[in-house]
């Protein structure tokens, strides 16, 4: 069972089915059930052509519910004649399922959930235990999700903007159960890249590829977080890297520069440097110039100042973050890495306490209290 192109198919088969005259959440519905019947049977008879074998099954799952849906008698249903086996239509709709997903009426966590599903290919219980939420939950944060978007234009325009976005947000998730996430948005972007020649879909894909090509260092064999300047670098994926390099060059060379252009280049200049001492920080700071120029993050700012920090030395850096929201998250545990490095390691030691107690997730927690204590047992020392 190939289930990497059943996942492919997906978009396309809803898309087929939507044309034929289905609503969104009725054709998305008929696809899982196609999708059961292919996992049942395709192992014992697997069919030439899967695209077509899908539509006709999907077609048939919709068709049965539809005359079985005693509430919508009354109201007309488009139903052309059922498609005989053979090959799938040509068009490719997984585009406009991308731009329907993300559409602006849906939540950040309903927008990924759909696209999980619709555009993914992902049950519902491979993304209920990729977020760590029962499945029931999921099921209904999908539901929701679908009749939101069951009234919009399939055709209309659609804001690749939001779709980038949701597709960084899947990829920031990083993976749990049997789905690995991270990975998953990687395939879902480079699907999108193929389809649309748009230099921010290869931005994204870049700054996915060098993030990534890192994750085998991340953590130590105990499960640590280790922080970017400890990592072992002889565990970077070198071919991942030189693949997000060349994409983001092809990009930049168009001269149209965007938000995951500038955060690919910082995350290319950290791959570019053989030890932490390398790195070469005054290019960085001009790259989150960029960035802060075109976007006014917050986060983007506090990166900056950070670089600042390691660029023109530990107080320049708090210069720049005392200019920031002290509620900015991260912006605690910034001030006590620079701090350290100005050599106050009692502020340090306070500070990274404090960061801890609001630290977004276990690992890093665990890391912040373990820098605390660290710089307390020096300071016990001492005295």
């Amino acid at each position: 069972m190939n289930e990497a192109l059943l996942r492919e198919l997906v978009p396309a088969v809803i898309g087929v089915l939507v044309r034929r005259g289905a609503g969104f959440a009725a054709a998305e519905d008929a696809v899982q059930d196609a999708l059961v019947e292919a996992v049942r049977l395709w192992p014992d008879e697997p069919p030439r052509d899967p695209k077509g074998w899908l539509v006709t099954v999907a077609w048939r799952k919709f068709l049965d519910a539809a005359r079985a849906d005693t509430s919508r008698q009354h109201r007309e249903i488009r139903v052309e004649a059922e498609p005989v086996p053979g090959p799938g239509e040509a068009v490719d709709d997984t585009l406009r399922l991308y731009f329907l997903c993300a559409h602006p009426s849906l939540s950040p966590a309903s927008a990924v959930a759909l696209t999980l599903r619709a555009v993914g290919g992902l049950t519902t219980r491979q993304i209920a235990q990729a977020y760590l939420v029962p499945e029931a939950t999921m099921a209904q944060r999908i539901s929701r999700a679908k009749r939101t978007v069951s009234d919009v234009r399939f055709d209309q325009p659609g804001d690749a903007a939001t779709v980038l976005r949701v597709l960084y947000l899947v990829f920031n998730e990083g993976y749990s159960g049997d789905v690995d996430l991270a990975a998953e948005a990687i395939r879902l972007t480079r699907q999108l890249a193929a389809m649309t020649d748009h230099e921010e879909v290869a931005g994204l894909l870049a700054l996915m590829l060098l993030h990534h090509a890192r994750r085998p260092a991340r953590t130590g064999p105990d499960g640590r977080l280790v922080p970017l300047a400890e990592q072992d670098r002889g565990l970077w994926d070198t071919r991942m890297i030189a693949e997000g390099v060349e994409i983001l060059q092809a990009a930049l060379a168009r001269d149209r520069l965007g938000e995951f252009q500038a955060q690919a280049a910082v995350a290319a200049l950290h791959a570019d440097a053989r030890t932490a001492e390398e790195t070469d920080w005054v290019q960085i700071v001009e790259w989150y110039d960029e960035l802060v120029r075109l976007t006014g993050s917050p986060v983007a700012r506090l990166n900056r100042a950070v670089a600042v920090g390691e660029a023109d030395g530990p107080r320049a850096g708090l210069a720049a973050l005392a200019e920031l929201d002290p509620a900015l998250p991260r912006r605690t545990a910034a001030a006590a890495y620079l701090h350290e490095r100005a050599g106050d390691e009692g502020a340090a030691a306070r500070l990274y306490a404090e960061a801890a107690r609001s630290a977004p997730s276990l690992p890093e927690r665990d890391h912040l209290t373990r820098q605390a204590a660290r710089l307390n047992a020096r300071l016990r020392d001492r005295r």
